[in-house]
């Protein structure tokens, strides 16, 4: 019973607070989701990764390892994905992105935080950041079969990853003040996003439902199978063992949604995806967690 109470203590502030975003839309009210999330990903994200990377206190080689571990995981998951695509006939560009990239901002983030403290949160701001790059290097090539090196030099969360690993590596810091202005603004992320997270999925209008349960379903276990074997393999610790699994085991990311709809995939087929995967995500994850705490 304990467990269980910890658990929904646990997930139930991030289901809330995407709620909200998604009642608030289905109420009528106005919510400009392009400014609110270049807001959270141009700023309030970055600031947050930056901070978490400079002031964490954990040891730099299990840092390199989880990263590492994460790299593994991510290439895993890419492999497998890509397979299954290769072996049901699916569309590539369509179905490939949404089965490797997960929801680690806007789901990822917060949960780590509340199952595992700050620590958990250095450690999912990791994972996050290499996923990241990875979806606006190989994802955006997926979807649009072009290079995207140029805005990868242009994508503030990266600069922050950069940064934030060469303050932490140097032990450097910034002067009081500026660290306490980052911070406030980092502090904007995670509400932004999960409230972000339930206005876009409010609005998605999803098809293919049944596939799109069978899709989610074997993503969900692909992404926790792999992510533990990446983690066993790096002999992570208990925290970035969770905090590995359950940001790779994260639900499709409005993010390929995003993408979908802005190089002309089937925006639609994606959609159905996000909002499958994430319902399905309300009860796999509180059982994830449940397991790794």
């Amino acid at each position: 019973m304990n467990l269980t109470l910890t658990v929904l203590e646990i997930v139930a502030p991030v289901f809330l607070l995407a709620a909200v975003g998604f009642t608030w839309v289905k109420l009528g009210f106005e919510y400009r989701i392009n400014f609110v999330t270049q807001l959270a990903t141009t700023l309030a994200v970055p600031c947050l990764i930056f901070t978490a990377l400079m002031q964490t206190q954990i040891a730099p080689a299990a840092l390199t390892a989880l990263s590492l571990a994460s790299v593994v995981a991510y290439l895993g998951v890419t492999v497998a994905a890509a397979v299954l695509v290769r072996l049901t006939g699916l569309n590539t560009r369509t179905y490939l992105a949404p089965l490797i990239f997960g929801n680690t901002g806007n789901l990822g983030l917060p949960l780590a935080l509340f199952a595992f403290g700050e620590e958990g949160l250095s450690y999912a701001v990791v994972v996050f950041a290499i996923m990241a790059i990875w979806t606006f290097t190989f994802g955006i090539w997926l979807v649009a079969g072009a290079g995207s090196f140029g805005k990868v030099l242009r994508e503030p969360l990266v600069w922050a990853t950069l940064l934030g690993g060469l303050f932490l590596w140097q032990d450097w810091q910034t002067p009081t003040f500026l660290t306490n202005t980052l911070e406030l603004i980092g502090q904007m992320a995670i509400p932004l996003m999960l409230i972000t997270l339930g206005v876009a999925v409010a609005r998605l209008s999803p098809q293919g439902i049944g596939r799109a349960i069978v899709l989610s379903m074997v993503k969900l276990a692909l992404c926790v199978g792999i992510a533990w074997l990446a983690a066993l393999a790096f002999d992570l610790d208990r925290i970035a063992f969770g905090v590995l699994v359950l940001q790779v085991a994260t639900p499709v990311a409005v993010t390929s949604y995003l993408l979908a709809e802005k190089y002309g995939a089937d925006a639609q087929a994606v959609a159905g995806l996000v909002v499958v995967s994430t319902l399905i995500s309300v009860g796999a994850l509180p059982l994830l967690l449940a397991v790794l705490l």
